[in-house]
């Protein structure tokens, strides 16, 4: 099979600014969803990840998730003060989460960028999404965690659950996706201005978890120490983030994320900004925190995902067409003996 076009770059379009987006967050306690879900999960066949079927979506057929309730005042209270104790308790060693994606479809307005991706991602584990730019690999990772809604003109069709529960559940809220399911963009965005330690807790406030003022030093000795920077910023906690390295920044940005516990950690190209020694203390921060947090990474590094990933798919556009799963399973048998020609191909640097 001879692939004779790379495809365009729809992922171009879908970018989100990423400060922008934790700055919304910040200041709104829920974002809405601002089109609806267009779904054709009922009528559609349940596929496995490799079938690259293209499926018929039939036109007009639209949910619209309603207006969420905003929970009772002592609700709240009750559940922050409840996750602030779990926060800042000791943390045992804890069952692992597995997030799956089923049948996912999704569009910026009349243009389709993914086709039914069914992918699912162990728990525990490195997930290595590659594939050329426009592919929709970034658009498929910012699905995963409810980003794709940023986007006043998208929409989507399929599933998304975390440990068997559908994230886009009408009685879900945003925040919870978030506090579950982190992210970490391609080019650190810690808030420059704002304290080292500022930028660590600013992780519960955009997730609109309160803790305790005695509970935050702890929060963020554990967090930084997770993310592999404890030891080099304990002693200027009160300095600005802005004034770190790029590599320490990342780190900030991961410990951010780590805050508030995930239990998915999600990476848009997390290294492509750093030099190689950055990377590589990169990479080793995630092979220690999947023993804590299952990981999704995006990355154009095939060097990289052999390094750091145990599972990996291969996404590909073709020209016109949506971008699709091509293969996916184990990395070092996709690297070693992929199963199909297209695979071989972009692994072996012949496109791409």
């Amino acid at each position: 099979m001879t692939m004779t076009t790379e495809p365009t770059a729809p992922d171009d379009i879908t970018e989100v600014h990423s400060s922008l987006a934790e700055s919304a967050e910040l200041t709104a306690a829920r974002m809405p969803i601002h089109d609806a879900i267009t779904t054709d999960a009922a009528s559609m066949d349940r596929t496995s990840p490799d079938d690259t079927a293209t499926a018929v979506i039939a036109p007009g057929e639209t949910r619209t998730p309603p207006t969420l309730p905003e929970p009772a005042p002592e609700t709240v209270a009750d559940a922050d003060t409840e996750i602030a104790d779990a926060l800042a308790a000791p943390h045992p060693p804890r069952e692992l989460s597995t997030l799956e994606a089923d049948q996912i479809s999704a569009w910026f307005g009349t243009h389709k960028v993914l086709e039914r991706v069914s992918l699912t991602m162990p728990a525990g584990q490195v997930t290595a999404l590659i594939g050329p730019s426009g592919c929709g690999k970034s658009t498929f990772l910012r699905i995963l965690n409810r980003m794709h809604e940023l986007v006043p003109s998208a929409s989507l069709a399929g599933e998304v659950r975390l440990d068997g529960d559908d994230i886009y559940d009408r009685n879900k809220k945003l925040q919870d996706a978030r506090k579950h399911i982190g992210m970490v963009f391609q080019k650190p965005n810690p808030f420059p201005a704002m304290s080292i330690y500022d930028n660590v807790v600013s992780g519960l406030k955009l997730t609109g978890v309160r803790v305790h003022r005695d509970q935050k030093d702890e929060i963020v000795e554990r967090s930084l120490t997770a993310a592999g920077l404890w030891r080099e910023v304990k002693d200027r906690l009160r300095q600005p983030g802005g004034g770190l390295s790029g590599g320490q920044q990342q780190r900030l940005c991961i410990a951010r994320s780590l805050a508030v516990t995930p239990k998915v950690l999600l990476m848009d190209e997390p290294c492509s900004a750093l030099d190689p020694t950055s990377t590589r203390v990169i990479e080793e921060t995630m092979m220690e925190l999947q023993k804590e947090v299952t990981i999704v990474i995006v990355t154009h590094n095939m060097q990289q995902a052999q390094r750091v990933s145990q599972q990996c798919a291969f996404f590909l556009a073709s020209q016109g067409t949506p971008g699709q799963i091509v293969e996916y399973g184990d990395t070092e048998a996709m690297f070693s003996e992929p199963q199909d020609e297209r695979t071989y191909d972009y692994v072996n640097g012949r496109f791409g």
